[in-house]
Parts: C-alpha cells; sequence; structure tokens
C-alpha cells in the first residue's frame, strides 16, 4: 500500500523545502512538489506542518532486568510509546551478567524485542573479559549486525569494567570496525561516597546526586577519553550530564580526536531541584545516573548542541513504578535507577530548543535523528527524508500542544519526568516502514511490526 504525505515542508539535517513525500511499501520512493497520488494510496494532509526524518533514541532500555526487578516497558509498549511521539527506531543495551557469554544475552534480547512495534537495533555491553568475549565480538559484528558495544565505568560490584577490559575492548572494536561507548562515572568513588553518606545516615533520594557529583563523571570521561586516544579507536559517550564532561569531549575534539557526546532530554530540561521533594516516591521516581544537575550544566548541554560537541539526543528510557522504587525507601543506592521519556523527547526538545531559537528545524532534525544515524551507519536508511530512505517519517504540528502526564501517556510505570509541562509542537503522525502507525491521538501500533536493524561495521583495520 501506498502513503502519500501531501502539502509540508521536508526537514532534512542541511536543509528544508517545500515537497509531497510518496511512501511505497516500507521505502520512501519519491519526494517533490505535486505528486500524484497512486490508487488506493493513504493521504496524509501535512498542510502548515513539518515532514521530517522519524526519531532515532540511541540509548533505551526495554524488557531490561535491572537491580532485582524489571522495567515496567517492554519492547512493545516501549517502542509503541516512541512511535506516539515520533520515535520510529530506537537503539536498546544487550548487557549481559558477568561470566555470562555475549551471544547467549544477544539471543535473548533478540527474542524479548521480537514484539517491537517500531525498529530497533542494539549496543551490546561488554561486562567482562575473556577469550570467548574477544571471539563473540567478532561474531555480532559479522553476523549479527551490531557495530557499537557498551562500557559500564560505574556499577561496582555488578557490570562495571575495569581499565584492563575497557583497554582490550576498545582495541577489539577498533579491529573490527566498531564503535566503543561508555557510561561515564567513576564506579569506584561512587561506591565509596555511597557508603559515606549511608554512614551518615543519609539514606534517602536526595543522597543519590551527594554521591555522584560532577568530578565523578568526569574523571571517568576523561579516562575514556585518553585510553581512546593512546589506541586511536573513536568513543562515544553517552548521557553526558555536566560541564566538566562536555568540556573533555570539546578538548578532545578541538585536539582532533574523534569523541562523540549524548544528552539525554531529562537532563536538559529537569533540575536536581527534584531530589529534595519531601514525597519520597517523586523524588525516587527522578532517580537515575548520571542524577539530574544544576541549571549551570543544564545551560552547557545546550550550548554543547549549538555548538556541534554534543550530537545525538536520547532518553535513557528505563521504567520503574513506585513500588519498585519503594525498594530502596531505606536506603537509595537499593532505588532501581531509571526514567522514562522515549514518549516525550521530540517534543520537550522542540519545545525548550526550536521554540527559544537554541536550534534551527534542521539542527533538531541533526540532533534527533541524523546525527544517530550517522555515528552508528545506518544513513542514509535511516535519518534524511529522501527517495530509497526507509519510510520512517513525522508530520510535525508546530502549532499542536500537548500537556504530558503519566495519566495520559502511552509508556508504562505511572510516573513521568516531564509531568505538567505544556509543549507546544507535537508530532501529528507518526509513519513507521511506510504505514500510519500513530495519527492525531490514536495510536495504531501493532505488535511485531519493528524490524531489527542490522548495522554495518566501519571500515576494520585488520582482517
Amino acid at each position: 500500500m501506498a502513503t502519500l504525505i501531501r502539502g509540508g515542508t521536508v526537514v532534512n539535517a542541511d536543509r528544508a523545502f517545500r515537497a509531497d513525500v510518496l511512501c511505497e511499501g516500507d521505502k520512501i520512493v519519491a519526494v517533490g512538489p505535486g505528486l500524484a497520488a497512486p490508487a488506493g494510496a493513504e493521504i496524509v494532509d501535512a498542510g502548515g506542518q513539518y515532514v521530517m526524518p522519524g526519531g532515532i533514541d540511541p540509548h533505551t532500555h526495554m524488557n531490561l532486568p535491572f537491580m532485582g526487578t524489571v522495567t515496567q516497558d517492554d519492547f512493545f509498549t516501549g517502542t509503541a510509546a516512541g512511535l506516539a511521539g515520533g520515535n520510529t527506531t530506537i537503539i536498546d543495551f544487550v548487557i549481559p551478567n558477568p561470566q555470562q557469554p555475549l551471544l547467549e544475552a544477544y539471543h535473548q534480547w533478540r527474542g524479548w524485542a521480537e514484539k517491537a512495534a517500531g525498529d530497533y537495533t542494539f549496543h551490546v555491553a561488554i561486562t567482562w573479559w575473556s577469550e570467548q568475549v574477544h571471539e563473540d565480538m567478532g561474531t555480532l559484528v559479522r553476523k549479527h549486525g551490531v557495530n557499537s558495544f557498551k562500557h559500564f565505568m560505574a556499577y561496582k560490584n555488578a557490570i562495571m569494567a575495569d581499565d584492563e577490559t575497557l583497554v582490550k575492548s576498545f582495541r577489539r572494536a577498533l579491529e573490527l570496525g566498531a564503535i566503543p561507548t561508555v557510561h561515564a562515572e567513576n564506579g569506584e568513588l561512587v561506591y565509596q561516597l555511597q557508603q559515606d553518606l549511608l554512614r551518615q545516615g543519609i539514606t534517602g533520594p536526595r543522597a543519590h546526586p551527594l554521591s555522584r557529583p560532577p568530578a565523578v563523571e568526569a574523571e571517568a570521561a576523561n579516562r575514556a577519553i585518553a585510553i581512546a586516544n593512546v589506541l586511536k579507536t573513536p568513543l562515544y559517550i553517552v548521557h553526558v550530564s555536566c560541564k566538566e564532561s562536555l568540556d573533555a569531549i570539546t578538548r578532545a575534539r578541538a585536539a582532533g580526536q574523534r569523541v562523540y557526546g549524548e544528552a539525554l532530554a531529562g537532563h536538559l530540561i529537569v533540575d536536581d531541584s527534584v531530589y529534595d521533594h519531601p514525597d519520597f516516591d517523586f523524588a525516587a521516581g527522578h532517580v537515575m545516573s548520571p542524577p539530574f544537575r544544576s541549571r549551570e550544566h543544564q545551560k552547557a548541554l545546550w550550548q554543547g548542541l549549538q555548538g556541534g560537541n554534543l550530537h545525538t539526543t536520547a532518553t535513557d528510557h528505563c521504567t520503574f513504578c513506585a513500588e519498585q522504587k519503594a525498594a530502596g525507601r531505606n536506603d537509595f543506592t537499593k532505588i532501581p535507577n531509571g526514567c522514562g521519556g522515549v514518549e516525550d523527547r521530540m517534543a520537550v526538545i522542540w519545545d525548550e530548543g526550536v521554540n527559544s531559537g537554541k536550534l534551527t528545524p534542521s539542527e533538531f532534525v541533526r540532533v534527533t535523528s541524523a546525527n544517530a544515524a550517522q555515528i552508528f551507519n545506518i544513513y542514509p536508511r535511516k535519518g534524511v527524508i529522501a527517495a530509497g530512505s526507509d519510510a520512517d517519517i513525522v508530520v510535525w504540528d508546530p502549532a499542536g500542544s500537548r500537556t504530558i502526564s503519566a495519566k495520559t501517556q502511552f509508556a508504562k510505570g505511572g510516573f513521568n519526568v516531564f509531568e505538567g509541562r505544556t509543549v507546544k509542537g507535537i508530532p501529528s503522525t507518526t509513519v513507521a516502514a511506510g504505514k500510519v502507525v500513530f495519527h492525531r491521538g490514536e495510536l495504531r501500533a501493532v505488535e511485531g511490526a519493528g524490524r531489527h536493524i542490522d548495522r554495518p561495521a566501519f571500515v576494520p583495520t585488520a582482517p
């Protein structure tokens, strides 16, 4: 079946222009003025609206087993919520347990993801090291379309990668043509600060940001950048939350190093005052790592996006309900870390970024889809409105508005860090793989309709 999006302004990362967009099957087949509709085509009226590439959220955790529980959103509910927010592709994380074979964990996640409503692909975490891990990385790149590997520099006594693992994994990634990514927080420092706070009797959610100050993140970012520089590997740093980490990325890039930075929608919008709230459920609902920062850091992150030293926006979508968060009522270290956002990322970034003049519409496309597609090597299949690209499209109504609330969201978990915010600029229609999956509030997501997206390796340095 064909779909014709008529009368809108196409916005790509490089330019905006008036054009119709014709989709047949799962591909865009024509972009231009006055396109004729094939017989039986579904017509989407985009008059007065923007027609943009569907969002790519490069950092989500659906169906994640973590801290003794499992996230509320599985791959169907999470990707369906994403479609309602204009996101048509997610990059999720396979996180093996220590000593678990990478391929075993990968197939486990692939099984969970079969119910996805939107397209998906995976980073694979390196949580331990052996010759088998070395071999499995090669198999994942060559046979399973994986071209990025994640390293947690935090979560001591769980999934934290030590420096030996970082060095060996970074070197192997370079050989294979894959990109290493890091969660940059010094796990040893975090652990010691957590114990100090507990001994002092500071046990509530307010202790969470105290145990993870900006310097803890900056140290790990600088260390990862230094290791990547010595080994001459590229590096992607997830959820950059503070000025000090951004400064490290900026210095490295100015020196010619290939380092990429990711900002979370939550870190751009929500400040650390949430941890002072007297209601435990509210404060605990905001516990994620790195934590929300002061407005000074938010300002720096926006400048990073504007200046090109932060490249992508994500959510770290990882939903837990109040009952799950209550596991840490008497010990903040036991609060499951995670917040939602896949449904709201595009709208809050448009509202705070484009409406304020911080970003142009083309820059918005750059940081919500095009850059992620290019960094992770799925461009121009994704991230652009062009003939031959996947028919993943969001029709964006710049005059439309809605008030964000957990009561009306499609995502699970019963909590929203953007609760009560009224945003101007929302998706009116989302097209995924050529099919209308969301239209003016009506979600038409189909369980299992999403596809796994293979991401080709970059040119490797060794066979």
